[in-house]
């Protein structure tokens, strides 16, 4: 697959795209952004603290909307859609992985997995076997009933990547996916978003980290609102 070429199908479509927040004086924490994310590829978006990579995360993964331009989504125009439009989109279209994991303690892995499709309109009957078959993907296929709390960092981030690709996702987001972890557990993490990107994964992390940064297929920089890609 080619994925530069120009008749590919963007995955992710920025086209002067900023978000300003209301404050005195007001806030321009992302300006005019053009972006173009095609199926495949692996990119990290790197930036120190307040260079406006949270704000572009949350406008990716429509958590947040832009107070400028158009953002289309898998060929979408998410512009043109509610906000229950927008959350069907979000939960059909994009994986999250965070770098809190955000698992629940009393729920086993499976289950943790499963719940990521709570509001999909996927069949529920098959929730249990599309999350056995996730965690099976990221290598925890033999400990689908065991709970976050007996499980090593990396063993829960592991969870966290199956819980984003469950609903077989256009674009995977993760937030400083490697941030709780130590330097072996994140080069195991690393690893693994490397052979998702070789199965064809669209990946877009978010990191500060240059290490983590330089095993991404393309590097795009944020400093102070402004978009680069290099």
């Amino acid at each position: 697959m080619s994925l530069s070429a120009p008749s590919a199908h963007p995955v992710v479509h920025l086209e002067g795209v900023g978000r300003v927040f209301d404050s005195t004086p007001p806030v321009e924490a992302l300006k005019a952004t053009d972006l173009v994310i095609y199926p495949g590829e692996y990119v990290a978006i790197v930036g120190p603290s307040g260079s406006g990579k949270s704000t572009l995360l949350h406008l990716l993964g429509l958590l947040d909307s832009p107070t400028s331009g158009t953002y289309w989504l898998d060929g979408i125009d998410t512009s043109t859609l509610s906000e229950p439009e927008r959350a069907g989109l979000r939960g059909s279209k994009v994986g999250f992985v965070f770098q809190s994991f955000h698992l629940l303690a009393h729920r086993t892995t499976v289950e943790n997995v499963a719940l990521a499709e709570l509001y999909s309109s996927q069949s529920r009957s098959d929730r249990t076997e599309r999350a056995t078959a996730a965690l099976e993907r990221v290598g925890l296929g033999h400990r689908l009933d065991a709970f976050p709390t007996t499980l090593s960092g990396g063993e829960r981030q592991r969870v966290a990547v199956a819980r984003a690709l469950v609903a077989s996702p256009s674009l995977v987001l993760a937030d400083e996916p490697t941030g709780n972890l130590d330097s072996m557990t994140t080069d195991a993490v690393l690893s693994m978003f490397a052979d998702l990107h070789a199965s064809g994964i669209t990946l877009a992390v978010i990191t500060h980290d240059a290490e983590v940064a330089e095993r991404a297929q393309r590097q795009i920089s944020i400093r102070d609102g402004v978009v680069t890609s290099l």
